[in-house]
């Protein structure tokens, strides 16, 4: 009984999270964490910043793999699946009811115009969650470098993103080795 009582829990409070975070998986960070971490209790936010790391570099969604993650911890298979059925939902419900009307409407100037004040928004929270995530994650000017090279080689140049994130762990798990020294 208490596992299902957890599993609904998952599946609201990750529902919320997909139903309510505009701009995928980088923009619902801010609302993970305070949903997860600060309300639920139920992952620190180095352990949050972590499974978004790791969701980052596994195939799939960032928001899927990090709600599956964090369900299974709570409450083994079932908590993933109920924390992965959560935060899709309301995408799946969303993009049916968008997508039966809005072509009827997406040439209307206020439509455009609400769209791109979405893009503004997300593009804050976005910049919001890099700061508070660049707070936790540089530790030392190893992670200094890293970041600032993983940031100029996403925004400037070709490389896929997840290169450059298993190319900086890469570069981590060895510096660790020769400087035998914690290193971001």
């Amino acid at each position: 009984m208490m596992n299902l009582q957890k599993c609904g829990e998952l599946y609201i409070s990750f529902f919320k999270i997909g139903g309510l975070t505009f701009g995928g998986g980088l923009a619902m960070l801010p609302m993970l964490q305070r949903e997860v971490v600060t309300e639920r209790g139920w992952c620190t936010e180095e352990e949050i910043l972590d499974m978004y790391a790791i969701g980052q570099c596994t195939p799939g969604i960032i928001a899927v793999n990090t709600a599956t993650y964090v369900g299974y911890r709570q409450a083994g298979f079932i908590g993933g699946v109920s924390a992965t059925l959560g935060v899709v939902s309301p995408s799946v419900i969303i993009i049916c009811l968008v997508a039966s009307i809005l072509q009827n409407f997406i040439h209307l100037p206020a439509v455009l115009h609400a769209l791109a004040g979405i893009r503004i928004i997300v593009c804050a929270l976005m910049m919001n969650t890099v700061v508070t995530m660049a707070k936790k994650g540089i530790i030392d000017k190893l992670g200094a470098v890293l970041f600032a090279g993983g940031f100029i080689l996403a925004c400037f140049t070709p490389i896929p993103t997840a290169l450059i994130i298993v190319a900086a762990g890469i570069i981590g798990v060895i510096a660790k080795r020769i400087g035998g020294k914690k290193t971001s």
